[in-house]
């Protein structure tokens, strides 16, 4: 299903981590998720233990924490705005270093770096440790809605054709002249989106037609054999286990 492209988040170790199939690791990461975000803000032991749970994955996968470190900055817009929180508050204020802080506006300032951190996080480890084309056999496998999982199939096939269709294009425009620091020119990278979209889109239609007349019936054959087994249940169900045994016994301490 999809030819066996990598992804840039993608790191190719061998690991225990990495040897799980696709639909374990998706499903514990989405159940680990639900459990930080269910957990109240103001339980912060129970966070910390997130973190260690997790740096825990990473040490199995051997993925690096300063890697870990450098992509985990896409959150950076939300840092933000949580910083503006404890300012923008009401209710209850404290003084620290001569600021007025909204008590109420520390809490949802933690709640979104704690929560969001993790988060993202948690999705890194699964992006490192599992290949694009196995993320959209994994959803498969999960009985993700089938238009989903064919769109994803189809991009993640025809994405490096349409890049190198649009690299073309550019050095044809520069070829003639196009400049991209004069606005007036921005009229020639108008006509060339619009002439790869057009490309594109015949180009899907023509891969329609061909695959329909081999037999296409709306679902793109897949791999029955090396799905997930009971030790890989068992394995990644330790992740979402571990996390909601931490969030019930900070929430009844």
């Amino acid at each position: 299903m999809g030819a066996g492209h990598a992804h840039p988040l993608h790191l190719d170790r061998p690991s225990p981590v990495h040897a799980l199939a696709p639909e374990v690791k998706i499903l514990a990461t989405l159940l680990f998720t639900i459990v930080v975000v269910a957990t109240p803000r103001t339980e912060f032991a129970a966070f910390g233990g997130y973190a260690v749970l997790l740096a825990v994955v990473a040490a199995l996968a051997r993925v690096p924490l300063p890697w870990l470190a450098k992509r985990a900055t896409i959150e950076l817009p939300f840092v933000v705005l949580a910083v503006a929180l404890p300012f923008a508050g009401h209710g209850e204020r404290i003084t620290w270093l001569g600021l007025s802080l909204s008590v109420d506006g520390l809490h949802g300032a933690w709640n979104i770096v704690a929560k969001g951190t993790l988060g993202v996080v948690a999705s890194l480890l699964l992006a490192a440790t599992t290949t694009m084309r196995d993320l959209i056999l994994g959803l498969d496998r999960l009985h993700c809605p089938r238009v989903f999982t064919q769109i994803a199939t189809f991009m993640l096939r025809y994405l490096d054709i349409l890049a190198d269709d649009a690299r073309r294009m550019r050095i044809a425009r520069l070829s003639r002249g196009y400049d991209p620091r004069f606005l007036w020119q921005v009229k020639a990278f108008a006509v060339g989106v619009g002439a790869l979209f057009l490309r594109a889109y015949e180009r899907g239609e023509r891969v329609y037609l061909a695959m329909v007349s081999r037999g296409y019936d709306g679902r793109l054959p897949r791999p029955e054999a090396g799905g997930a087994t009971t030790a890989d249940w068992a394995t990644s169900a330790v992740l979402p286990a571990a996390a909601a045994a931490i969030a019930l016994t900070a929430v009844l301490a």
